[in-house]
This record gives structure tokens, sequence and C-alpha cells, in this order.
């Protein structure tokens, strides 16, 4: 307490020393002599002064009026420059995220480091990131980056909080790499950020050579390019970054360089303790997300291809790979030159049947069924062309002569036949969910009747797909089924006996297939863009669903929902999908809010009623287990529904979305369950005040009494918005006429008369007797639902479209007088603006329907005397413009 107490007391002092230095260092009119030694003692001060009490001084010292303005430039320039103090990035987060209006924070848990994240705001977090990821005047991109960098990397770590961990990741991923100015490769941005995590997973992306800091290169044992502390701190941050981060595009431009390293490390056998914990479980973690975000076959391939990566050479010949330490850790080793090339003998062998079988796991745990049927004819394809050489990103260090070309032909076989074994064994009936693309190729198999290996995998295919429940002759391509008939009979003349009994098997099998099956339990076989629809929504639900999912990997599965809404695909159900956003928009991540609301709007183009319908019960939360938060991010994909339907908001889904607005913004709602924890958060507050009075008389002597006066009324309001004695929330209220007053202005018509009548009244009643200074809100909504209607009525008229209602004299008259009873009383000045602007479009909708009534049907005159002109008609029928005829 008394350590609190001299801080406060140094505060002010801090004040007076800065103003007085920063005078005697800076006046132009001072003496240059005695200036300079001023600045040293300026620098000094400022150099001394701990961090978190140098930024509230020099925010307050910058405010107008506090210091000329020669002085207030000098004390901007050093508070731009604050993060690139040792602990300056911290320091500037905590400040940004108490004093943000967005900010709910008291005095005293300002005070208090964020880690619970209890008072770090999305509004707060956007202005922090754009505050750091904009370097000042005073200093380039790659000074500024290299000075704050280590600072937010270290908050990657974890050790500060959770919270503090996902705000370092926003400042990262969206204010820095996620800008092509400072976050694509070769920018300040990348170099500082990304550049360093990357290095130290894959020491090639240095792009220079792997020569220790004396340039002296020692062929003759191994030396350290990463330790394994370095090594693993990559590891987490890269992973933090990812995890929190929920662009899948930054996610592939920093995974995908260190793809092959990720495998490796992630496959490491007999990883255990801290080995599995620091290096395996993150690598593994951000393979998997990097598969699911970029299904593309080719990453597969890549991976089998090389399936026992431990590293790579530079272009000057010197090879590094990882390697175990005696703590049962990994690092980085530079190796001798050919210290590492494989061979094709029994041990290479026994790594890979070790790394396939991780592999078929690790893609069994991240796909669809469909996804690994399609990655399996894929590798089965490129398993049977002709062998090619493609192993250069294998660990060769010596010029290949014929026989090491064909060793290593040899070796990529084994290890995409190793591969398809492996899936073949572990699941053999995900394998058939695509049997007309697998039938095809086992056509092409037969008919080339190449070496006994590729004839016998074939049919061992064809027996899966004919054996699979459901199977159907009929459903076969006529020319694939000629095909695969043929090539059964002349194997049956041509082969082994073994061989030859099992292709009359399934030849028999295949004639008679049908016959074994009820022809009730037959069913229509699907089409093509069923079974792609059908395996992107199973895909993007399990993106979603797991519990695992990171972010990058759930915001894809809503890309993937959003997709399937836009093509309209009949495999949707719509329900389903909307029960399921509805669950991402109650879990408040700031990420996929916008994301899910978008999904509502598309789903209400073809779905109006049913989603309606789910947003308006959650909404109105009749249940009353939703926070009020959660309750306006409804109405926030409410009113984005509404503006989307636009003529279409009518009959029966604007009038059960009215009338429950209606009912919200009214007092007549009672909440039971509401009330009752209200009761109970009271007592806790009694209990709890006591126990804060000792502070709160600290707090009170250091602020002025204007500033006390200010926090009190806004302590009142915020009491004042919770709902008292189990009424409803006045945010809610305000948020529910706000919608209603959406809907009045994308189609008043489609609202209704006796609806727009009842929310006028309700208004009036409204702001004549809701007056309290917490009701400002409320009265604000209130005013804008008859600035609408009024504008609507205008509106209609000039576009000359019958809305089926108007309004009367008389209730103009009392609209009016209400009105200019607000406008004179009322205790909230944007309340008081709002009348006035009602008022005034009421005067000029009475004068539009005055000047509209005086106006004359036609033509005052018809006929000038003495001259045979029509003024009515300008243009003869003809064409030809009038003239004037001259008469004696």
């Amino acid at each position: 307490m008394e350590a609190e107490a001299n801080t406060q007391d140094s505060r002010p002092a801090l004040l007076d020393t800065l103003t007085k230095l920063g005078t005697a260092a800076f006046d132009p009119h001072a003496d240059p002599t005695a200036q300079k030694e001023a600045r040293d003692a300026f620098e000094n001060c400022i150099q001394r002064s701990p961090t978190v009490h140098l930024i509230p001084a020099l925010n307050t010292l910058i405010q107008p009026g506090r210091a000329p303005d020669w002085l207030r430039s000098k004390f901007m320039t050093v508070l731009t420059l604050i993060p690139l103090r040792p602990d300056g990035v911290r320091a500037t987060l905590e400040f940004v995220f108490s004093v943000h209006p967005s900010s709910t924070a008291s005095l005293r848990e300002m005070a208090q480091p964020q880690k619970q994240g209890a008072n770090i705001t999305q509004e707060a977090l956007t202005m922090a990131a754009r505050l750091l990821a904009s370097p000042p005047s005073a200093e380039t991109p790659d000074t500024w980056f290299a000075g704050i960098a280590p600072q937010l990397l270290q908050l990657l770590d974890g050790y500060d909080g959770l919270e503090m961990t996902k705000v370092a990741s926003y400042v990262i991923g969206f204010g820095i790499l996620g800008r092509k100015k400072f976050g694509a490769p070769g920018t300040a941005g990348w170099a500082a950020f990304a550049s360093p995590l990357l290095d130290a997973i894959s020491p090639t992306l240095q792009g220079k050579t792997l020569e220790t800091a004396a340039g002296i290169i020692d062929l003759t044992r191994d030396a350290v390019l990463v330790s394994s502390s370095e090594l693993s701190a990559a590891l987490r941050r890269l992973q933090s970054l990812i995890i929190s981060h929920p662009n899948p595009g930054l996610t592939r431009r920093l995974l995908s360089p260190v793809l092959l390293c990720l495998w490796s490390i992630s496959s490491w056998p007999g990883a255990v303790g801290s080995l599995e914990e620091d290096y395996c479980l993150p690598a593994r973690n951000m393979l998997k997300i990097y598969l699911r975000i970029d299904t593309s076959p080719a990453n597969i391939l890549r991976i089998i291809s090389n399936l026992l990566y431990n590293g790579e050479s530079d272009r000057d010949g010197l090879a590094w790979r990882f390697t175990t330490t005696k703590d049962d850790e990994l690092e980085t080793l530079r190796s001798r030159l050919g210290a590492d090339q494989q061979h094709l003998d029994e041990s290479t062998l026994a790594q890979v049947a070790h790394k396939s079988a991780t592999l078929v796991e690790l893609l069994e745990s991240i796909s669809a069924d469909e996804d690994l049927s399609t990655m399996f004819l894929d590798l089965l394809r490129h398993w049977l062309q002709p062998s090619k050489t493609n192993a250069k990103n294998e660990i060769l260090f010596r010029a290949g002569d014929s026989s090491e070309t064909s060793s290593t032909d040899l070796l990529l076989r084994a290890k995409e036949g190793s591969v398809l074994q492996k899936m073949m064994e572990k699941y053999p009936e995900k394998l058939v969910k695509r049997p007309d693309q697998l039938l095809i190729l086992v056509s092409e198999v037969l008919q080339q009747a190449e070496a006994d290996g590729s004839v016998a995998l074939a049919l061992s295919l064809l027996n899966l797909v004919v054996t699979v429940p459901g199977f159907q002759r009929r459903n076969i391509k006529p020319d694939v089924l000629e095909a695969i008939e043929s090539s059964l009979e002349r194997i049956i003349n041509s082969r082994d006996e073994e061989v030859g009994t099992t292709a009359r098997n399934l030849s028999l099998l295949l004639k008679y297939r049908d016959e074994l099956d009820d022809p009730a339990e037959t069913t229509t076989a699907p089409t093509d863009r069923q079974i792609e629809d059908r395996k992107t929504y199973n895909l993007a639900l399990s993106y979603i669903t797991q519990s695992d999912s990171p972010p990058p990997v759930r915001s894809e599965g809503i890309n993937l929902i959003q997709g399937l809404v836009q093509a309209g695909s009949p495999i949707l159900d719509v329900p389903a999908v909307l029960v399921l956003m509805s669950s991402l928009l109650e879990e408040n991540e700031d990420y996929i809010n916008l994301r899910v609301i978008k999904v509502f709007t598309q789903l209400a183009h073809k779905h109006p009623k049913s989603t309606t319908s789910e947003i308006l019960e959650r909404y109105v939360d009749s249940h009353e287990k939703a926070t009020v938060d959660t309750r306006l991010r409804f109405g926030e994909a409410l009113v984005q529904v509404i503006e989307r339907l636009g003529e279409t908001f009518t009959g029966e889904t604007a009038q059960q979305v009215g009338e429950a607005l209606l009912f919200i913004a009214g007092r007549r709602s009672h909440r039971a369950k509401t009330a009752a924890k209200q009761a109970r958060e009271a007592k806790l507050r009694e209990l709890k005040k006591d126990r804060d009075e000792a502070v709160e008389d600290e707090e009170d002597e250091e602020i002025t009494a204007e500033e006390k006066a200010r926090q009190e009324i806004l302590k009142s309001i915020v009491e004042g918005w919770q709902s008292k004695r189990g009424s409803e929330d006045v945010r809610i209220r305000a948020s529910a006429l706000s919608i209603f007053a959406v809907g009045i202005h994308t189609n008043i018509a489609g609202v209704g008369s006796h609806l727009v009548s009842a929310a006028i009244d309700l208004c009036l009643g409204i702001l004549s007797m809701e007056k309290e200074v917490e009701s400002g809100i409320l009265r604000r909504s209130a005013i804008i639902v008859i600035l609408e209607f009024v504008q609507a009525l205008a509106a209609a008229k000039e576009a000359q479209k019958r809305i089926g209602f108007g309004l009367t004299d008389q209730s103009r008259e009392d609209i009016l007088r209400i009105l200019r009873y607000v406008f004179d009383t009322d205790n909230d000045g944007l309340v008081r603006q709002h009348a006035a602007d009602v008022i005034e479009s009421l005067e000029n909708w009475q004068m539009s329907q005055i000047m509209g009534q005086l106006e004359p049907s036609g033509p005052a005159i018809s006929q000038l005397a003495g001259l045979a002109i029509n003024p009515v008609t300008t243009i003869s029928a003809e064409g030809n413009r009038p003239r004037i005829e001259e008469i004696e």
C-alpha cells in the first residue's frame, strides 16, 4: 500500500519535471549553451523514468493547452518511440487497454497486469495493433520492427498469460504480417517477425552458407547451427501465432516453406517426454492445420516423396540435419559431406515402414472418408506411372551415377508402395468412396497387363469395390465394365494358376453381383456434384465442430459452408447449419462473427423464414440463458438479414420480427431468472464494497473533482442499463427499437400499419415517461424510429408509391407537441438534436403535403389570342416543333 502511495505521489512530480526540463531544453529563445546541458538532463530523465509512469505522463503533456506547441511536438516524438524501450511494447499495450473508451476497468483494475483479458476489448486491440504496426516518422520500418519484434515474439511464449499471447498474435498477424506493405516476404515486417521463426526451423531459408561465426568450416566434425532451446522456442512461437490467428492465407505463407521440417519433427521415431511435448507435438499441430486448410494432393505427394526427410544441403554442399541431444531434445547440426546418404537397405525400409504408418494415421485424423479415397487414387496413379527421379529434396550429397539414380527411384517407389499398403490395411472400406474413379483406374491397369505386382494390386482393388455393400453392376459405365471383363478373361487364360483363379472368381462375382442384394434395398447412385458437396459439407462440419480445431481451421470451415450456400447446394441441412452458426455466434470469437453473420444473410436470401426465426429466437432469449453481448450480436445479424431481404421483408416474416421487437422494446416482459441473478450479484457487491473502500479513497485522491463527477455519472449510467427487478436490459430495448427502425427504412409497407402505429405510440411513451439519464440510449433509438417513419413517408410520396397508410393531422400535431417538449427538456444532447431533426422533417413533410394539394392539375393558359399554338402540346404528332404564325 505504501509503495502504491509513493507511485501516485511521483506522477505529478514527473509531470512537473518533464515540463521544466523540456522547457529549458527546447525553448527556442533559450541560450544554446544552457540548452545542451538541459537536453542531456531531459534525456537522462526520460531514460531513468519507469515506462509505466512515463507513458501516462507524456500522454497528459501532449494534450492541447498543457504545453507550448514546440514542446508538445518533442513530447510526442518521445511518446511514439516508447515501444522501442525494452519493456515498451507491453507498457504501451497495457496503457491502450486501460484508457480506451471501450474499457470497463476501474482505476484500480487498470494498474493490474492484463493476463486474464477482462479489460481487453476488440476496439482497444485494433487500436493497439494499428499503433504498433505503424512506424513513426522518426524511425525506418527496419529499425522499428527490429526493435519491437523481440518483445512481441516473447509474448507469444505464453508466460505472460493466454490473453497476452492472443494480443501479440493479433498485432503480428493482422497489424504487420497481414499487410502487404510490411508482411510480404522481403519486407521489414517479414524479416523481423517471420524470418527468425522460419530460419530457426529450416536453416536453408536463411539464403546464406551455413558457416560459423568466424567464417571457418570444420568438415571433420558436426557443428550446432540451431540449439535445442532456439528450435523449441521457434516451434512454440510459430504455433501460438498460427493457432491464435484466423487467417488461412497467412497460415499457408508461414507453414509452406517449413512443411517438410514439420513432417520430419512431428514423425520423429520414439519421441517421449520433453521431445514429444516441446518439439513433436507443436510441429504435428501445425502440420495438421496446414494440411486441413490446403488439401491439395500435391502436399501429400511431396511428403511421401520426402518421407525420410531430415535436413537439406545448401548451395555450397554443406548439409544440416535434426538430431537428438543427450537431454532428449532436438537441435540442428551441420553434417559432414555425405554423412547421411541414404541407401535401400533393411534399415531404410524399416524407417519407411514407420514413417508410412505415421503418415497414414495423420491422414486419417484430419481427412474425411472422401478425402482419403481421393488421396489414395492420386497416389495410386502416381505410383503406377513410369518411375521418375524426384529426389531433389533428399539428402544426397554426391553426384549420382546411374546405379545411384536407380537406387533413388527404387527408394521412391518403396515409399509410395508402403503408404498405399498401409492405407489398404488400415481403412480399406474408406478407399472405395469413389468407386467410379477407382474402377477406371483398375481398368487401365488391367489393360496394360504389366508386372504381376500391378495386376495383383488391381485385382485386390476390384475386389474391394465389388464387395462393398450397395454396389450395383448397372452403376458402372458400360465401356469401363466391358474393358474390365475382357481384361479378366485375358488374365484367366494367360496368367498363372493363382492369379487366374482370383480373376475367375472376380469375373463371376461381377457378373452375378446384382442378384446377391435385395432389390428393395438398392438406392440410386448420387451424382458427382452431390458427392463433392457432401464431401465439402462433412469436411466443413468436422473443421467447425471439433473441439481442438484452431482458428484458421474453423475459419476455413465457415468458408466451405459459405461456398455451398452461395452455390445453392441441395446437400445442405439448413436447420442444422442455422443451429451451427448460432452456436458459433454465441462463443464471442471476434474473428468469426462477421463471417457467421454473412452466412446468415446468404441463407436468408433463399430461406428467409427459417433464418429470421432462428436469429429471433436467440435474440429474444426466452429461456434467459444468453448474455447481453450475445443477444446484441444476434441483433446485428438480424439487422443484416433485414437489409438483405429488402422489399421481400414482408408478410409473416415481417410480422413475426416486428411483434418480437416491440415486445422486447416495451416494459411488459419480466425475466424471473434474471431477477434472481441480480439479487445474488447485489449481495456480492455489498460484501465487496467494504473491502474496496480503502482503495477507492486512494483513487479519489488521485483524480480531480471534475473527473470524479464524470466517473460517477458514467457508473450510474452503466448500472442503470442493466435490468432492474427482472425487467429487460435497457441496451436490449434500445437495440430492438433500432432494428425496428431498420425494418421501417427497408420496407415500411411490408411492416404494416398496425405495427408501425404501435411502434410510434411506444416511442412517444418512452420519450415522455422514461426520462432517466441511463435511458438516454433508449430515447435516442425511439426518436430514430420516428425519424425513419417520417422519412419513409416522404420517400414513398416522392416515388409516388402507395404504402396503404399515412399520418393524420391530429397524429402529426401530437408527435410535434411531444418532440418540442423533448427538445426543450431532455437532459441528453443527442436526443435533443435528434428531436430537432425529426421536427424539421415533419414540418417539411407537412409543407410538401400542402404544396401537393395546391399544385395545379394542368397549364393555366389554354390558348394565346392571335396565335395558333397549344401550350399543352409542344411537339406535333408529326414530330415538328411548333411555329409562331404572324397574322394581319
